[in-house]
């Protein structure tokens, strides 16, 4: 579940002001680790440490934070009360939950993703377990340097384009991230300023197979349960005729939760994958939590195969393993989508399906909460396309009905 280090060092800025982090929680030990943690990485600085909702929203103005780390459970106001009070005080302001692997947890931090959260740390158990826990330092660490800095760069536009204003002189106009409002693209940055319009960058990319596909594997992490709603919804009919494997970065819980939720985008069914379960046309499987997912054929049927094999990419379940299974599976007749994510895995899997003749369609930088996965994806020369968000589901159903104009 932990990200790669690679991912953060790409969206630091060396020698720039640092992020500054409001740690909630109301857990005294909880709140001063937390404190701690933060204040030793040079690049961030915690301006205010709450131990409840009530006065965390009414400390937002004065302190000013870039990120907020936000418990769910607390007296006098819990982090989902707290959370949309805090969005209206300052609208481009990253809230990243904090909570437990409990069911009642995923369901909330699942549900304040769609409320405008930009992402959520799964908490150990215990004081005593955050206290030893690597990979929770880690993972917070990462999200808290990358939303920040992501939070800031989108917001230096803005600012020039009103000094200008204020200087008499015309402003840029600004790029549209996509058809669909804010809230359905990228809810952790609504109302945020997009970047001023300028060239996107060239990449290299290659025709579509000519085999229709007879499978969708999509990867994503960050920013990924809202994105792969949408594509779920958009893709329509057409995922009646393929299954869908999905790995998206999340812990035990909370992917059984996300299938759910997918499942009710798409009106399909919807599930984590099992060990040994055959693979079925219109069905939509979610790597489970702390497995990796990978396919293999058996008889003339593709089956699920589960593995506790070590992470790859720092992340467990892993896109690399499930799409380098599915180029054996399917060769050139596997269709994958690289969706919003930090870090890059997933694309050495790429690789691996456009060697076998597949096709790779990826997330574009503007609709992307996060553009590490997608990025790596696209830098790799092998994508069919680069798409917005509110694209790539129409595209998909396009394609697997074997048009890919």
């Amino acid at each position: 579940m932990a990200l790669a280090q690679r991912s953060v060092a790409a969206g630091t800025n060396p020698g720039s002001d640092p992020i500054k982090v409001m740690v909630v929680d109301d857990a005294v030990v909880i709140r001063g680790l937390l404190t701690r943690w933060l204040g030793e990485d040079k690049s961030l600085k915690v301006v205010s440490s709450q131990r409840n909702g009530k006065l965390a929203v009414e400390d937002i103005e004065k302190s000013n934070p870039d990120v907020v780390v936000l418990d769910i459970e607390m007296p006098e106001m819990d982090g989902m009360t707290a959370l949309p009070l805090m969005l209206a005080k300052k609208r481009d302001l990253v809230v990243i939950m904090a909570s437990t692997l409990t069911r009642r947890n995923a369901e909330i931090s699942l549900k304040a993703l769609s409320l405008g959260a930009a992402d959520y740390v799964p908490k150990p158990e215990s004081s005593s377990e955050v206290t030893t826990s690597v990979d929770f330092r880690r993972e917070l660490i990462e999200k808290v340097k990358a939303l920040g800095a992501r939070a800031i760069r989108m917001r230096g536009p803005a600012r020039t384009m009103r000094a200008e204003t204020r200087a008499g002189k015309t402003a840029q106009p600004v790029r549209p991230v996509s058809a669909r409002p804010a809230a359905d693209t990228r809810a952790s940055f609504r109302g945020a300023a997009q970047p001023a319009a300028a060239a996107a960058p060239k990449f290299q990319t290659r025709p579509y197979s000519s085999a229709r596909p007879r499978i969708l594997a999509i990867g994503s992490s960050t920013g990924g349960p809202q994105a792969l709603q949408e594509v779920m919804k958009e893709a329509g009919t057409a995922i009646n005729d393929v299954p869908v494997v999905i790995t998206q970065h999340m812990p035990p819980t909370f992917t059984s939760i996300l299938a759910e939720h997918l499942g009710k985008a798409a009106l399909r069914p919807s599930k984590e994958g099992e060990d040994g379960e055959i693979l079925k046309p219109g069905n939509i499987y979610v790597a489970p939590g702390g497995k990796h997912m990978i396919l293999e054929k058996d008889a003339g049927a593709v089956k699920i195969r589960l593995t506790d094999d070590a992470p790859v990419n720092f992340c467990k379940p892993a896109v690399d393993p499930l799409f380098d299974s599915v180029a054996k599976a399917y060769g050139s007749a596997s269709l994958a989508v690289i969706l919003t994510g930090m870090g890059h895995d997933g694309a050495e899997g790429i690789k691996t399906i456009a060697s076998g003749g597949g096709s790779i369609i990826t997330q574009d930088e503007a609709t992307s909460v996060v553009w590490g996965m997608p990025g790596a994806a696209a830098a790799t020369g092998v994508c069919s396309e680069i798409l917005p968000l509110n694209q790539i589901g129409p595209k998909i159903s396009r394609v697997l009905k074997g048009n890919t104009r």
